[in-house]
């Protein structure tokens, strides 16, 4: 199916949906040229089909003769394109009236219309990047913060590819040793080879488990996290809202009852993409609209991933402190002590006892908010420290197909300990190459591709 499809030459629009200064036009297929030739009139005397590669040239989109738009064309012949094939954009006026009618020209003339994401599509069939880093530029267009953008960058160059094929290596020349001795029985594995392989596998192991040591901190850097900040009314919930995004987003008032519903903000923090949440207080609901307020601020508690409980340093604990202790404590929570600025009254050792991670801050001037950034930090992070050429794993499909694998290896170590049949420990290494190869799209159901690319946007 997919194969076939490969016959058509696609267009689509490629920037982003809107007015701008500039829109692009892309074509790939066989007849990117030929549609290209019917609509550029070019302010020289060669045509598109005449171009050499990676040039640019300016001039006219015309339709039967009226002028559609000045552009500006460029050229990236077969093979080193984005998609393997002939590749042609039309940078024109990024208006969305412009922008449409050059597509609809290039369709009148002979292309379809590209379906999601399928010039990448294109360019993992025809062999120039694998599934994994197609996947990577979908990571990159949508990534939220620099080091998002890092670890996304690092898989497309290629990086978590290359720690792939390396394991993969691994496990096939231990199959093939194995499958000598299936071939071969009269000259069966020694005791020697056993332990050689069993240390192989071993190997295997620990870079398996050093990928996946990673991995949460990738999907957090690839997914985000979010933060709900908690604590009954007037403890300066919104305040601290306002220092995070250093900027006034609440209103903050001494009056109970000012934040009504919740308040969402992305925003980064030390190259973490963090959702926060601020709610409206927790209290006695005293009318219909406080009771929906409260009961949507602790369904926004029970979805978060980390939870920011408020205190107020210028008080006692109180019943309703207390209630949200008790509601909270079996979330991962950073206790905050707020306006530290004031006398202390509370008791901090009630809190601390609940919680061990308790920050003391004033978020009306800002104070120690760097330490709940920090803690934010490590939490993310659970105090390890990846090196810039650590190949962090953020795709939930990667992850899955990589526990898979080190099972599969684990079974094997076993199977070898327990003297099984060759045969049956040649399978179990079949089947983890099966997992590395899904990775990397050497081997694919085609429904998985559909839902791969059906994320992407038209034009990419």
């Amino acid at each position: 199916m997919f194969k076939d499809n490969l016959e058509d030459t696609i267009s689509a629009i490629s920037t982003a949906q809107g007015q701008g200064g500039i829109g692009i036009v892309r074509l790939s297929g066989k007849k990117a040229l030929a549609v290209a030739d019917k609509i550029f009139i070019p302010f020289g005397k060669t045509k598109p089909a005449d171009f050499k590669s990676y040039t640019v040239h300016y001039g006219k989109i015309c339709d039967n003769g009226e002028v559609i738009d000045e552009a500006i064309l460029t050229l990236m012949r077969k093979p080193r394109s984005y998609t393997r094939e002939d590749v042609v954009e039309i940078n024109c006026h990024g208006g969305i009236l412009a922008l449409g009618k050059v597509l609809d020209l290039t369709l009148k003339h002979g292309a379809r219309l590209a379906s999601p994401g399928e010039f990448t599509q294109r360019a993992f069939l025809n062999g120039r990047i694998d599934l994994a880093q197609a996947e990577a530029v979908i990571d990159i267009i949508r990534a939220k913060t620099d080091s998002a953008l890092k670890v996304s960058l690092g898989q497309l160059s290629g990086g978590l590819s290359c720690e792939i094929n390396k394991i993969r290596k691994q496990v096939l020349d231990i199959l093939v040793s194995i499958e000598a001795g299936i071939d071969f029985p009269e000259e069966d594995i020694g005791q020697q080879d056993l332990v050689k392989i069993f240390l192989e596998l071993t190997a295997i192991d620990t870079k398996l488990n050093k990928l996946l040591d990673g991995s949460a901190c990738g999907r957090i850097l690839r997914e985000g996290i979010q933060v709900v900040i908690c604590g009954r009314p007037n403890v300066g919930k919104s305040s601290l809202l306002n220092a995070l995004l250093k900027k006034e987003r609440s209103i903050v008032t001494a009056v109970a009852g000012t934040t009504r519903d919740t308040i969402e903000e992305m925003l980064d923090i030390k190259g973490i993409p963090v959702k926060i949440v601020d709610t409206a207080g927790i209290l006695k609901p005293r009318n219909l609209i406080e009771r929906k307020a409260v009961l949507r601020s602790r369904a926004q508690v029970r979805l978060a991933d980390l939870v920011v409980i408020l205190f107020d340093a210028s008080q006692r604990l109180n019943a309703q402190d207390k209630k949200l202790i008790q509601e909270v404590k079996n979330k991962k929570v950073i206790a905050v002590i707020n306006k530290i600025d004031l006398k202390a009254r509370i008791e901090k050792d009630q809190i601390s006892r609940v919680f061990p991670l308790v920050v003391q801050l004033c978020a009306k001037k800002s104070q120690n908010i760097n330490l709940l950034e920090d803690a934010l930090s490590d939490f993310v992070y659970q105090g390890k420290l990846f090196a810039p050429e650590f190949t962090l794993v953020s795709n939930l499909r990667h992850i899955q197909a990589l526990r898979n694998t080190r099972k599969l290896i684990r079974q094997t170590k076993a199977a070898l300990g327990d003297k099984l049949p060759p045969e049956c420990i040649g399978q179990l290494l079949k089947d983890a190459c099966v997992y590395l190869d899904g990775i990397l799209g050497r081997s694919f159901p085609e429904d998985l591709l559909e839902r791969i690319f059906a994320d992407f946007c038209i034009g990419k």
